[in-house]
């Protein structure tokens, strides 16, 4: 077999690693897998999936089990629309090389099968990669990261035949996840970086002593930079902290306002007290339905955001969108087809709105956004009447 660009040879406690960098939308990239597995008849082949994207990839049927409110309930509706934003990315690149997403797990997996060899998980779960980055980024971090990853589906259409075949030869989804990280480097960080360690130290923890890694190319330069060095794999999948001003805020602010109204009413009377009351309403109600409105969420989901939002603003243990995503989850509840096609509708930004499932995730996430935002545009409209007292 001829040797290829793309493929290193490492060693490792008298093991021999064949590390394979590939395109995730590359059909030359499953190509170059399924010979290099046969060729060199490894006892593992270690690829670049988690437990929960393995299961994904073999059971066709598991967004049918996925419980929708359980999702908004546990606050994970940010997390999951984010994962299924960059699904949609390198879905959308396969569908123009007309390949499967994917498709060299897919064959490495099936020809480590064919070979006799065993096959090895060496990625990061994915929840743990998402949870890590949102808990270490800012408020700003997040809507900006919303957008970004948007905006990043309407790119898709735009490209042309000379930026498809540059991503023939890389990793497309890191790609993407690059441009985000120039612009919020804790993204890359845990994102990339730090799954090039934890990918490095699981592939030189397989067993066996010949041993094939099938990674994104993205991944190869840090995983060859860290080789030399030991890393704790618990210390890549805790849970950071949450921020402690993030934390005390989410009472301060609260606390703040309502001392506020009680000292409109005291210094200024019920006229400025209902002037603050009406601010704080009107700021946080409307943004908060037309974030609602921008998801294409329910009437009845409409009028929850704007009704619950002005009082969750106030109370740090509940938020307006996951008032609105229960309403939108039962106004409009999902049907089997919604789960059924999810994959295709993630397709294109339509998709994203008409399907319900997704829809219900816009609706939280949305629905949040205008609520905070309401609540930085009332603060500072409820302090000027005060002055005026």
């Amino acid at each position: 077999m001829t040797e290829s660009n793309n493929i290193h040879r490492l060693t490792h406690d008298g093991k021999e690693i064949i590390l394979v960098g590939t395109a995730h939308v590359s059909r030359e990239s499953a190509d170059l897998v399924r010979t290099t597995i046969e060729s060199e008849k490894p006892d593992t082949v270690c690829v670049e999936l988690c437990e929960s994207r393995w299961q994904s990839i073999q059971q066709k049927s598991r967004w049918r089990d996925m419980d929708i409110v359980k999702v908004v309930k546990e606050k994970k509706a940010f997390l999951l629309l984010s994962n299924l934003i960059l699904a949609s990315f390198q879905r959308r690149i396969a569908d123009k090389m007309d390949i499967q997403p994917g498709q060299e797990m897919l064959t490495a997996i099936d020809t480590a099968k064919a070979v006799g060899a065993r096959t090895w998980l060496a990625d990061r779960d994915i929840r743990t990669t998402l949870s890590r980055t949102w808990r270490s980024m800012t408020l700003w971090g997040r809507v900006k990261l919303l957008f970004q990853l948007l905006l990043s589906l309407g790119e898709v259409d735009d490209l042309k035949e000379e930026d498809i075949e540059r991503m023939k030869q890389e990793d497309v989804l890191n790609s993407l996840l690059n441009e985000i990280g120039a612009s919020q480097p804790v993204i890359r960080e845990i994102l990339i970086d730090e799954r090039d360690r934890y990918l490095m130290q699981r592939i030189k923890s397989a067993p066996g002593e010949k041993i094939v890694a099938v990674v994104g190319a993205g991944h190869v330069p840090g995983i060859r930079n860290y080789w030399e060095r030991e890393f704790d794999l618990a210390d890549l999948e805790v849970m950071p902290p949450k921020s402690s001003l993030s934390g005390s805020l989410k009472w301060i602010i609260p606390v703040a306002i309502m001392l506020l109204f009680a000292w409109g009413f005291y210094a200024g009377g019920s006229q400025a007290g209902s002037d603050m009351i009406l601010w704080w309403v009107a700021a946080n109600g409307l943004l908060a339905g037309i974030g609602a409105i921008v998801a294409w969420g329910h009437p009845l989901t409409v009028l929850s955001s704007v009704l619950s939002a002005p009082l969750t603003s106030l109370n740090p243990m509940i938020a307006a969108g996951w008032v609105s995503g229960l309403v939108e989850a039962f106004s409009r509840k999902p049907k089997v087809r919604d789960f059924e096609t999810l994959q295709d509708d993630i397709r294109s930004v339509r998709g994203f709105w008409s399907n319900k499932v997704t829809r219900i995730l816009l609706v939280v996430v949305f629905t949040n956004l205008g609520s905070t935002l309401g609540t930085f545009i009332a603060f500072p409209m409820i302090v000027r009447v005060l002055q005026t007292v």
